[in-house]
């Protein structure tokens, strides 16, 4: 039915394609999750001296740990991707081995997303209630048990919704990289559809694109309407 409706689509390319995007976004993600997780924690324990102890040494460090944390990522959040892909070449060939295809994007991909989502997750853990961190300090609670007991499970929904939306912007991310021959959705628009003026083929990745992002938005809302409490 499709191949007769659009007869100048390589269906077996738009599949390929629509792959190679779905598989960049899932490992980026759960990469940009963790690392974003970690480095948002980071931040906010070294904020202020959240969580970091009173003693004078203890307090320096955090203070300095805090500087860095905050300077590398907001570097990694004022780099244009498309610029970020360029500088991050040589590393990308010295990790993957090569810097054409899906994998010679995902280094790129998560050094690009994980700053912009550790924010995200600096400004959740800010929402938690003092209150609920004091009490749970009061009761003699460990650092550990404070963010597994309290910081994760109260901001759960708050960052849920973050990767959702950080989720969103790697596909876009995806498309700019598929522009330079990572492969996916954005190399099919750009070689398949542009270079050979065919407007099919970009309006049909375009489609795909949008149905994913709408895919992903669904399930993002699903998750954080089940888990937020409140």
């Amino acid at each position: 039915m499709l191949e007769q409706l659009l007869p100048e689509v390589n269906w077996e390319k738009v599949w390929s394609a629509t792959y190679e995007t779905v598989y960049m976004t899932g490992l980026s993600v759960i990469a940009t999750f963790i690392l974003g997780l970690v480095l948002g924690l980071l931040l906010f324990l070294t904020s202020n001296n959240n969580l970091t102890g009173n003693k004078p040494i203890i307090v320096v460090i955090g203070r300095i740990v805090n500087i860095i944390i905050g300077a590398i990522v907001n570097i990694g959040r004022s780099i244009p991707f498309i610029i970020l892909i360029i500088l991050l070449l040589p590393f990308t060939k010295w990790i993957v081995g090569t810097i054409l295809g899906a994998n010679a994007a995902l280094p790129a991909l998560i050094i690009g997303a994980a700053p912009f989502y550790a924010r995200m997750v600096e400004i959740a853990l800010r929402e938690i209630d003092k209150g609920v961190i004091e009490a749970a300090k009061s009761m003699g609670a460990k650092t550990s048990t404070i963010i597994f007991k309290v910081l994760l499970p109260e901001s759960m929904p708050a960052l849920v919704s973050g990767i959702t939306v950080t989720a969103i912007a790697l596909i876009g991310y995806t498309a700019m990289a598929g522009a330079i021959g990572a492969g996916g959705l954005g190399n099919l628009a750009f070689l398949e559809g542009f270079n050979r003026g065919n407007t099919e083929v970009t309006i049909i990745a375009t489609i795909f694109i949008l149905i994913i992002v709408f895919i992903i938005q669904f399930i993002g809302d699903i998750i954080t309407k089940a888990i937020d409490k409140r």
